[in-house]
C-alpha cells in the first residue's frame, strides 16, 4: 500500500510534504516524483507504469493548467486524487482545469493536502481493517478537539 505523489514541478514540494505528513500519521508509505504532463508526458507514463501494478493510489499536485491529473487518470486503472495547490492568481479560477474533465477521465479532487492524505487512507481502508481503526481514531480526535474548544469558549 503506497501513495505515489506526482508533482508537476519542484515548486509543488511544500504542498506535497503536507500530504506526506498526513500519510505518515496513518502509516502509509509514499513516494514523491516530479513529472509534467505538458513538458515530460513520457516520463509521467513511465512513473505510472513503474508503480501501478502495486497497491497504489496516485496523488497529483499541479497548479495552473492542471493537465497532470487528467493525464494520469486517463492512463491508469488505479485511483487518482488531484490536489492542486491554489493561488490568488486568476482569482483561483485555475482550479477549473482540475474540475472539468473529459468523459472517461475521473480524478477525484481534494483541495487541501491534509484531506488528500485522509482520502488516500480511506481508499486503502477498504481492504485494511487496521487502517479502518486508524481513520476512525483520527476522526474521533477531530471531534474531541472540537468538543474541547467548545468547552473552552464556554469557560469551562
Amino acid at each position: 500500500m503506497k501513495a505515489v505523489i506526482i508533482m508537476g514541478s519542484k515548486s509543488d514540494l511544500e504542498w506535497s510534504k503536507k500530504i506526506v505528513d498526513t500519510l505518515k500519521t496513518f502509516g502509509i508509505e509514499s513516494v514523491v516524483r516530479i513529472a509534467s504532463a505538458h513538458k515530460t508526458p513520457l516520463k509521467v507514463l513511465e512513473i505510472i507504469k513503474e508503480y501501478e501494478e502495486d497497491d497504489v493510489v496516485f496523488v497529483t499536485v499541479a497548479g495552473r493548467s492542471n493537465a497532470l491529473s487528467g493525464f494520469v487518470d486517463a492512463n491508469t486503472f488505479r485511483p487518482v486524487i488531484a490536489c492542486p495547490p491554489y493561488s490568488d492568481r486568476f482569482a483561483g479560477m485555475d482550479i477549473l482545469s482540475t474540475l472539468r474533465m473529459p468523459s472517461g477521465v475521473s480524478p477525484l479532487t481534494v483541495l487541501e493536502p491534509e484531506q488528500a492524505g485522509l482520502a488516500v487512507a480511506k481508499i486503502f481502508a477498504l481492504k485494511d481493517r487496521e487502517l479502518v481503526e486508524k481513520v476512525k481514531s483520527y476522526q474521533e480526535g477531530i471531534r474531541s478537539e472540537i468538543d474541547r474548544e467548545d468547552k473552552n469558549i464556554l469557560g469551562g
